[in-house]
Order: C-alpha cells, then sequence, then structure tokens
C-alpha cells in the first residue's frame, strides 16, 4: 500500500496555470526547501503552478526532516534497507505524481521534475520508467542509481538536465558526467549539463538560471539549448 505525500503549493502568478514544476527534496530536508525557489521561478513561468511533497519518511539523521530512502553511508543503514526503501518511494512517489496532476489537470507533456540530491536521485530513476514522458527534468547535486538497469527499463527518454557543482563534497561532481553516459547509452538524445564552478553540494545562481532557461524551452517559451 502506497504512503500519501502531502505537499505545498506556489499557484501560478496568472492565475491560470497550463505547466507545473514539481520539486523533489534532497535527504533530511522537506518539501518546503525547494518550494521557495518558486519566489524566483514565478516571474520568469507566470501560468505555472509549483509544487513540492515531502519524502514518505521522517530522516533518521534529522528528525525535522524527511528522506526518499535511507542512505547508507550517512545513517547506517544495509544496503538491503536503501534498495527497500528507495522502491517504496518510487511507488509512493509515481502515486503522488498521478494525483497531484489529476487534480490540476495536468497532463505528463505539461510536467517538469525538478530535483535535488536524492530528490534527483529519485526523478532520475522515475521519469524514464512512466508510460508517458514528463516535459522534462532538472537534476541538481545527484547521481543516477542503478545506471545498468535503465537500459532495459527505460519507456520514456524526456529531455534531462544535469546541474552540479565542481566543489561538491556530498556527492562527487563525477556523478554528473556518470549520469550522462548512461542516459545516453539508454538512448537519451537531449542530455544537457552545467558545472557550477566554486559550487558545494548546493545550487547556485548561475545552476539556477540555466534550469529555468531549460525550463522555458521545454515548456515551448524558448528556443535552443540548455546547458554548457
Amino acid at each position: 500500500m502506497t504512503r500519501v505525500l502531502d505537499y505545498g503549493t506556489v499557484p501560478a502568478l496568472s492565475g491560470e496555470a497550463d505547466s507545473m514544476v514539481i520539486f523533489l527534496h534532497g535527504y533530511g530536508a522537506d518539501g518546503a526547501d525547494l518550494l521557495g525557489l518558486a519566489e524566483p521561478l514565478k516571474q520568469h513561468l507566470p501560468d505555472t503552478v509549483f509544487l513540492a511533497p515531502n519524502a514518505p519518511e521522517r530522516s533518521v539523521m534529522n528528525p525535522m526532516g524527511y528522506q526518499w530512502f535511507p542512505i547508507p553511508w550517512i545513517d547506517g543503514s544495509s544496503e538491503e534497507a536503501a534498495a527497500e526503501g528507495m522502491a517504496r518511494a518510487v511507488e509512493d512517489l509515481n502515486a503522488c505524481l498521478d494525483r497531484v496532476m489529476a487534480e490540476h489537470d495536468m497532463i505528463a507533456e505539461q510536467v517538469a521534475l525538478v530535483g535535488f540530491s536524492q530528490g534527483t536521485m529519485m526523478s532520475l530513476h522515475v521519469a524514464p520508467r512512466r508510460d508517458e514522458a514528463f516535459a522534462g527534468v532538472v537534476g541538481f547535486s545527484g547521481r543516477l542509481i542503478e545506471p545498468e538497469a535503465l537500459v532495459d527499463e527505460v519507456q520514456v527518454r524526456p529531455p534531462i538536465l544535469l546541474v552540479h557543482g565542481d566543489r561538491d563534497d556530498v556527492v562527487p561532481p563525477q556523478a554528473l558526467p556518470e549520469a550522462a553516459e548512461a542516459l545516453e547509452r539508454a538512448g537519451f538524445t537531449e542530455v544537457y549539463a552545467h558545472v557550477m564552478r566554486g559550487t558545494g553540494h548546493g545550487i547556485a545562481p548561475d545552476g539556477l538560471g540555466v534550469a529555468l532557461a531549460f525550463l522555458r524551452q521545454v515548456f515551448g517559451l524558448e528556443r535552443g539549448g540548455a546547458g554548457d
């Protein structure tokens, strides 16, 4: 049985939403942690509604926050617990995505996922395995879990933007090219990348700017590429 994820919302600035951004937060944080990004983004995406669910479990390391699944090298959990936790979280997230899209009368091509860290891991795992492709996926400071399985399990190939700080000491910067290479091996043709210079495990203004350009592109507001 799936767990119902609660979520916060920032309505479309115009009052009439025709697209949706769903933020997926990192380990030990909550939906509100990323929902604040809606404030600068909505000025340039006035017809977009922003949502950010809380992950299904309270964080072991930060009881005030949440986790999508345990992380052995952080919380001392077993690899088995991590795998089981992620599998269950994938079911929870898919159910949440279906629910919020129905509630807001959106179809997949109107929706983009924006993840950070563990939220990126969830985004990159879930989006390619759904029946219908999202407009796009932005992954900040994360990695692709089980890259070897993607070739056989991929169902759809939405455009993907990977953004990472070159001084990240939580998720190594090498995770970006490793994810990009795995995605390309799985047949993805629109994989963009941006490296935030001098940035650790976080989101710098230049990274957010590239993400905004990507979102405007996949929502049909601009033409051209994204990343560098």
